[in-house]
């Protein structure tokens, strides 16, 4: 009888060996943050300073925090949850309850594929934008490291959320896209927070994505970023870990 260790070894080289024989989801995950990098990137006017962005590179303060929060928010909130909900849909949990390998089994496999491969993307996207696109190395590392900690955490936390309650893969797709694309929206993702209407720039730092995104910006350009984004975060980690525990089905 192989080991919990050994099995979830396997689990995990198999979930990465289904994640790159799915073309749309390696486009989605790579493709994307990539193409928005480099299409920003080739116009001289996004590497220039810029007094709307304290008169440093819109690249670098708002196109390059941008690809990440995009990377982080659909391998959290539009791949994850969609896969669980489909291992549920078609029986692949209700089995494993009765194997030696447990579902949580899966779930771990899952979340070390997928953490794995957003780790390797955004390496792959300052190794590429740094040296080519000449974006500037964030000015407080230390902060951009602990926002991709709190960021990544409550965005899977979210897309375990919606993986635990919806009760299909298409479900959890419709679920998922109507909880993405409002806080890209709002969360000053597609426009800056600083042009959003007054009344909804809260938004901005109040909703898990806009708050991982604002944060980012705020430490590439050397800053902390503030209580109430941070705050967002964890408390949107507890709450929605804490309600997928309790609700999660697993057939």
């Amino acid at each position: 009888m192989s080991s919990p260790r050994s099995a979830l070894r396997a689990l995990t080289v198999v979930e990465a060996r289904l994640f790159l024989r799915d073309p749309a989801a390696s486009l989605m995950t790579l493709g994307l943050p990539l193409g928005i990098l480099f299409v920003f990137g080739i116009m001289p006017w996004a590497r220039e300073a810029n007094a709307d962005f304290g008169g440093q590179a819109m690249l670098s303060v708002f196109v390059a925090p941008l690809s990440v929060t995009l990377l982080v928010g659909m391998l959290g909130l539009s791949l994850f949850p969609v896969i669980l909900a489909s291992y549920r849909e078609k029986g692949v949990l209700r089995r494993m309850q009765g194997s030696p390998v447990s579902p949580a089994t899966v779930l771990t496999a899952q979340l070390t594929v997928y953490l794995g491969i957003g780790a390797i993307t955004v390496v792959v996207l300052m190794g590429l934008g740094i040296p080519v696109l000449g974006i500037e190395i964030p000015a407080n590392m230390p902060a951009v490291l602990v926002v991709l900690v709190l960021g990544t955490a409550a965005l899977f936390s979210l897309g375990l959320l919606v993986g635990a309650l919806a009760p299909s893969s298409k479900a959890a797709n419709g679920i998922a896209m109507a909880a993405f694309f409002p806080m890209l929206a709002l969360g000053g993702v597609w426009v800056p927070a600083e042009m959003l209407p007054s009344a909804l720039q809260w938004a901005a730092e109040a909703l898990p994505m806009g708050a991982m995104f604002n944060s980012l910006r705020s430490a590439w350009a050397g800053d902390w970023p503030g209580w109430l984004p941070v705050t967002s975060l964890v408390v949107s980690t507890t709450v929605c870990l804490g309600i997928a525990t309790r609700r999660f089905r697993w057939q």
